[in-house]
């Protein structure tokens, strides 16, 4: 069946082109709008029934679309809810799409994003240079990245600091009088990754310790790699007496790989992750993290892809958020 982006490409013009000649001709050129239709009945193409029906019943798509990468991690789930809620607020539908962090997933979820004539996106870039962000910009659709950065492209962000929120965990193990600490991080291609391996190696550097690749591990921050990846530390001649990981997944995964050996944390192992865990006291010892505004990161970017809708001309913003230290027992510090 026939896309959006198909017509897009007989008629040669964008894909919001093709939208707003298919579903707000007002607003295109006559020998545009008669081009578009003409592509539109040679392939075939048919709308969206849900977008269609919902443009019956408002006079407008009112839609965003949401990528996310990993839809079992509970910091998603955080910005999911904070999109939601200012999408809701504001009347438009949310479109939920999960990449599984692969570029051809990413792929289809735009490319089923842009048939359903999406108002903006947002989503948590791929890779620094993630195409199918850029094709979006290309095609003049709103998009605002949440979480991650785009290299050097200029669009609307909200990040958390990474790099800062990595140093001060890494230093408060160092402050407990750590001087092995392994990191697990997730995937090299991503900015948090990069960022947060950057946070650690800067507190080690800063505080006297050499930066040692063999305590650095990267996977694809999913709880399984977490566990591979901490029994692999674990196993060295001198393992780590600290663990940094970092997202809440591999967290739970070290953690897992740590109890399965008899050891205990945080006698054995300290250990502090990045991003808060749901019901973090069911845990024994309960992870000292550094906690994300994942809620609040969610609600930002939906603002400004809303911002950007109604100024699309703006200068785009970057917002960066602070992440918090939550002190608990995994660490070995004193807690209240």
């Amino acid at each position: 069946m026939a896309t959006l982006r198909d017509v897009a490409r007989e008629a040669d013009v964008s894909v919001s082109t093709v939208s707003r000649a298919l579903n707000n001709p007002d607003m295109v050129h006559p020998e545009t709008r008669a081009d578009v239709r003409e592509a539109a009945e040679a392939l075939g193409y048919q709308p969206s029934r849900v977008a269609r029906r919902l443009r019956l019943k408002d006079g407008d798509a009112n839609l965003i679309g949401l990528v996310i990468p990993d839809i079992q991690n509970p910091f998603f789930a955080d910005i999911t809810r904070g999109v939601e809620d200012v999408a809701r607020d504001h009347d438009y539908a949310l479109i939920l799409s999960n990449s599984d962090e692969a570029p051809d997933q990413q792929r289809r979820a735009v490319d089923t994003l842009t048939t359903e004539s999406v108002d903006g996106v947002i989503v948590p870039p791929v890779s620094a240079q993630d195409p199918e962000v850029q094709r979006l910009l290309q095609e003049d659709i709103a998009v605002v990245c949440v979480d991650r950065r785009l290299g050097s492209a200029r669009v609307d962000t909200i990040v958390s600091a990474n790099q800062t929120g990595a140093y001060e965990a890494v230093t408060h193990l160092i402050g407990l009088g750590h001087e092995r600490i392994g990191f697990i991080g997730g995937v090299p291609r991503i900015s948090t990754s990069t960022e947060r391996r950057e946070g650690y190696e800067q507190a080690l550097r800063e505080h006297g310790l050499p930066v040692d690749p063999t305590l650095i591990k990267e996977g694809d921050s999913r709880r399984e790699r977490g566990t591979r990846l901490a029994n692999d530390l674990l196993d060295l001649d001198e393992p780590p007496t600290a663990l940094f990981t970092g997202n809440n997944l591999t967290t739970l995964g070290a953690l897992s790989a740590i109890h399965v050996r008899g050891l205990q944390v945080p006698e054995d192992v300290a250990l502090v992750g990045y991003d808060d865990i749901p019901w973090p006291m069911a845990l024994n010892p309960p992870p000292t993290v550094m906690d994300q505004p994942g809620y609040e990161m969610g609600r930002r970017a939906a603002r400004l892809l809303l911002d950007r809708l109604a100024t699309p001309d703006r200068a785009p913003t970057t917002v960066t958020l602070q992440p918090t230290l939550v002190v608990r027992q995994s660490c070995g510090a004193a807690t209240s």
